[in-house]
């Protein structure tokens, strides 16, 4: 099975939960039209002392095609204006990616 999921955590801080949901909602992400790109999803989890954890999942039909996107234009548009949105991120994303094993 080729597929490849690639994953960002986001620490996002305590009542700025849907200041980062519309970031994404209302965000042109040039994701449809990229070769090997299969789905995407924001998905929300628990609620700790003072973040929200967040993680964005993409599966793509190979490694390869991932970053293929990850150093083109595309890429740079969609995650442009990133420096914009202070205070509502504790930190870094933390990337993961995972190749599909079953």
């Amino acid at each position: 099975m080729d597929h490849y999921i690639a994953m960002n955590r986001f620490k996002i801080t305590i009542g700025r939960e849907s200041d980062f949901e519309n970031i994404w909602k209302n965000r042109n992400t040039y994701l449809n039209d990229v070769p090997g790109f299969k789905k995407f999803n924001l998905l929300k989890g628990p609620t700790k002392e003072d973040y929200t954890l967040y993680c964005s999942h993409s599966t793509w039909n190979t490694k390869s095609d991932f970053e293929k996107w990850r150093n083109s234009d595309s890429f740079k548009k969609a995650h442009s204006g990133g420096g914009q949105h202070k205070g509502i991120y504790l930190g870094h994303p933390e990337f993961e990616g995972f190749e599909v094993i079953l």
